[in-house]
């Protein structure tokens, strides 16, 4: 009997954060209220997964550290970028984003899962806290 081995690897490369809007493009976000999502990348930069983790209100959304990099480790990722939607359309990050981008990448140096990036999209536009 002969074997056949299918390897699928991921295929978005994500070197710009741009790379990373068209992805969240494709994603059904409800932009009445705040949604972050992970997206899991391998050690080449490519998506491995992506999901919407949590979801808030008008203005804030709970976000939960532990809970990212258990998935992250779960898809065996090498690194990580968060994505959020500002409800208001504004794209400027309050204190409170700067800080849990801040917050997640010390964690990730930790247990060595980089966390690259963090954006704030609205439909048509973004901004990026790492080229801040």
């Amino acid at each position: 009997m002969k074997q056949v081995y299918v390897l699928k690897e991921p295929v978005d490369k994500i070197t710009l954060p741009g790379d990373l809007f068209k992805n969240i493009k494709n994603i059904d976000v409800d932009y009445e209220q705040e949604n972050l999502i992970l997206f899991c990348l391998n050690t080449k930069k490519q998506i491995v997964h992506s999901e919407t983790v949590f979801k808030g209100g008008l203005n804030t959304c709970c976000i939960d550290p532990k809970t990212i990099f258990r998935i992250a480790l779960k898809y065996n990722s090498d690194s990580v970028i968060i994505a959020h939607n500002h409800p208001s359309g504004d794209l400027q990050p309050s204190a409170e984003d700067k800080h849990i981008f801040e917050m997640l990448k010390n964690a990730g140096e930790v247990i060595e899962v980089r966390c690259l990036d963090s954006i704030i999209f609205n439909k048509e536009e973004f901004y990026s806290l790492r080229e801040a």
